[in-house]
């Protein structure tokens, strides 16, 4: 069987800044990984699986592991299992290695790593934060060290990563899809070079590939004498505080960011080069405001001062999980057009929404109060789904060591509960700052924020408003208090209903990817008070519609915006009151 070559580093067309980043993170692991965003198409597959060619070796002349990690992977392959064969034949049960013990000491490659499922992604930021991955199971406790750089590519337009991995990237790029004539001329003419003969291709770029690999191995020996004087760190002090990130991992990151660059370019001590060309990246996923400092940070002698944010603010708008507003001059020429306003929450009392059934399909129709809250049911909880008994292999092996007929056979637990997430998409236009009618809405939202945190389900927040969707809240466990977060959402500008319906149907289907036991339930908080077009929208599944209008002379957009979405209606004054009747739409 003929092993296919991977396409060489060093041939790829352009994206020197990507090739830079992950030559950084080769210089010096600790910086924490890459990042890669960006459309299909753009190399972001290939630069990663070049890297593991190019890797220097060790002093036993080993190089480092490259280890993939699929979407499809289960947990056992991930973290490692137990060895079935050596149970059967020697009666004895031993721990069989997963992939984080492959990739000890190197690479962890994930391709598409937004996608990921959720139990995958949780055992990666254990091991993450630990260094050491440990399994007990049924008996076995086995532990070893599991150190690596995480390396990942995800397309934004397919869904968002989880806040909590995207802040264990070290470095986050995000690739343009905007690539020039002549480099689409030079790209084909390699693709088709490779494709005629890999291994001869391959051979051809062998020196230079050589070459690089040298290079690697020049800045790593070199890193230990790379120094910093005092103006760096208050430089990065300066600008991450400028920046607004939370906590000192960004400084961290840029430090050692910074002296791998200088190391790569052959310099003794970190410059302005260094830091000024890791920035972006480094900010890229973390920066929470783009104001500067007001006086430059120290310099050394040969410094000059420091150049304004303009290359960031582009990286900061593409980064993932950014707001999809149109760009403030286009918001400003707009009919209508008005600066944000802030609106804080008003408390409601609790309101007790609807139950939907995850085993029927929303209705256009709004069932009667009694129906809403089962007896001695809490507003938020399921009832548990039970699952038949199923044997539980690896359990019952464990269990009778070996032995054979079986003395006891064991059992997966039944499954208690179906895990629920609820998405909130919060209409924040500025045709809701009458009447209080956005800090009402913020209150219902705070409100079922705490139901769904004392039933230890999930939620996540749209607000959509000011020309575009924005994430209030990420995907995770409700927060035990949102008001903060929700106070900070202004109010303004027109009403992008259409797209936050949009966003909400790819992240649905998305989440779904990742854990199909998964039930989604969506809450649109709107007046209906919007100029795009309602026709085609997709089902959001069950969906409940609550409307805000408030005038004299209604419009009646929300009972057509819940027909069109097959979703229960509520007018947003009947979850203020006592519970009322609830109106049907026929």
């Amino acid at each position: 069987m003929t092993t296919v070559s991977e396409f060489p580093f060093v041939a790829v067309v352009g994206q020197q800044a990507l090739k830079t980043a992950l030559l950084l993170n080769a210089i010096d692991p600790g910086v924490g990984g890459v990042l890669i965003s960006g459309p299909r198409g753009t190399a972001k597959s290939t630069l990663a699986r070049a890297l593991a060619a190019i890797l220097p070796a060790d002093a036993e002349d080993r190089r480092p592991p490259f280890v993939t990690l699929p979407l499809g992977a289960s947990e056992e392959r991930l973290t490692g299992s137990l060895d079935l064969q050596r149970v059967l034949s020697e009666r004895e049960a031993s721990f069989q290695p997963g992939l984080l013990a492959k990739a000890h000491g190197g690479v962890l490659y994930v391709d598409e790593v937004n996608l990921l499922p959720d139990p995958l992604v949780d055992l990666l930021l254990d091991v993450a934060a630990s260094g050491t991955n440990v399994v007990e199971r049924d008996g076995i406790s086995h532990s070893h060290p599991a150190r690596f750089s995480l390396i990942g590519t995800m397309n934004p337009d397919e869904g968002e990563l989880r806040p909590q991995l995207l802040d264990r990237f070290g470095l986050c790029l995000e690739q343009g899809a905007a690539i020039s004539v002549r480099e689409r001329v030079a790209i084909l003419q390699q693709r088709e070079a490779f494709d005629r003969d890999p291994e001869g291709y391959v051979s051809s770029q062998a020196e230079a590939q050589a070459a690089l690999t040298r290079r690697l191995g020049q800045a790593q020996r070199a890193l230990a004498e790379i120094t910093s004087e005092p103006w760096v760190y208050e430089h990065i002090a300066l600008r991450c505080e400028a920046a607004a990130v939370e906590g000192l991992r960004a400084d961290v990151t840029w430090h050692r960011a910074a002296r791998a660059h200088a190391a790569w370019r052959g310099a003794t001590t970190v410059g302005r080069e260094d830091l000024d060309s890791v920035e972006p990246w480094v900010l890229a996923h973390r920066r929470r405001s783009e104001q500067t400092p007001d006086q430059p940070p120290g310099q050394g002698p040969d410094q000059t001062p420091p150049p304004p944010d303009s290359g960031n603010a582009a990286a900061d708008s593409q980064a993932p999980g950014a707001s999809e507003s149109a760009p403030a001059s286009q918001a400003q020429g707009q009919w209508g057009a008005m600066p944000p306003v802030n609106q804080e929450s008003v408390t409601v009392p609790a309101a007790e929404l609807p139950e939907i059934s995850p085993e029927t399909p929303a209705k256009p129709t709004t069932p009667a109060p009694s129906a809403s809250v089962r007896r001695g049911q809490q507003p938020g909880q399921r009832r548990a789904h039970r699952q038949a008994s199923r044997p539980d292999w690896f359990a019952t092996l464990v269990a009778n060591r070996g032995r054979w007929p079986w003395r006891e056979l064991r059992y997966r637990q039944a499954r208690r509960g179906q895990p629920v997430l609820h998405l909130v998409l919060l209409d924040t236009s500025a045709s809701t700052l009458g009447r209080q009618l956005l800090g009402r809405a913020k209150g219902l939202v705070e409100r079922l924020a705490q139901q769904a945190y004392d039933a230890r389900e999930q939620m996540a927040v749209l607000g959509f408003g000011n020309g575009g969707v924005t994430p209030v809240l990420l995907r995770r466990r409700a927060p035990k208090a949102l008001r903060e977060r929700l106070d900070a959402a202004d109010g303004g500008g027109g009403t992008p209903l259409r797209d936050a319906v949009l966003r909400a149907a790819r992240l649905i289907r998305q989440w779904r990817r990742q854990d199909p036991g998964l039930h989604v339930r969506t809450y649109l908080i709107t007046d209906g008070r919007t100029r795009q077009s309602l026709d085609g929208l997709p089902p959001l599944g069950d969906c409940i519609v609550v409307d805000t209008e408030q005038a004299a002379v209604k419009r009646g957009r929300g009972t057509q915006i819940a027909r069109q979405l097959g979703a229960l209606y509520r007018p947003l004054s009947s979850l203020e009151r006592s519970l009322q009747p609830s109106v049907e739409v026929s």
